[in-house]
């Protein structure tokens, strides 16, 4: 089995892409690119790097980019500089990691109005909960119940009239 390089650059000749039109798409350097198709992985600092831009070479032309994952992952896993120590813990956080991956999916404006509207909405039964709960006040609702007891001006109010008995 030919090696991913030799992959990538038989793909890209049979496409008949050059290696510029191919770093115009990609975003990726022309000097990467070559370094890639020519095995050459010390010029990357790091394999997440490599990875990263065989994957979007791959999606590119097209390729088996599972099959040319696994193949990159077992030609840098013989290298001494790649090859990538195992994790000292376990993984954890998935449902956090899958939360933020979609999360960072949305389209940010898109998203926005609806988080306006769903903010105002809230804000909206906040108030109407308030105002239901609020009671006037009364000033007299809380005074134990009493007599009247008129001014000490010495005015009384006449009594009316008693009604008429007839024996």
């Amino acid at each position: 089995m030919s090696t991913v390089a030799e992959q990538l650059r038989l793909a890209r000749e049979s496409k008949k892409l050059t290696v510029y039109q191919v770093a115009e798409v990609t975003k990726i350097r022309t000097d990467h690119i070559r370094a890639l198709e020519e095995g050459n992985f010390n010029v990357f600092s790091a394999p997440v790097y490599i990875r990263g831009f065989v994957r979007t070479y791959a999606l590119l032309l097209k390729l088996d980019t599972p099959q040319i994952m696994t193949a990159l992952d077992d030609e840098l896993g013989r290298t001494d500089k790649f090859r990538e120590p195992p994790p000292l813990t376990e993984p954890s956080g998935r449902a956090l990691n899958f939360i933020t991956l979609q999360l960072s999916k949305l389209n940010r404006r898109a998203v926005r109005p609806i988080l306006i509207g769903i903010l105002a909405l809230v804000l909206l039964i906040v108030v109407i909960a308030i105002w239901r709960s609020h009671k006037p006040s009364d000033p007299l609702a809380n005074l134990p119940p009493g007599t009247y007891q008129p001014a000490q001006s010495g005015e009384t109010l006449p009594l009316p009239p008693a009604p008429a008995h007839h024996p």
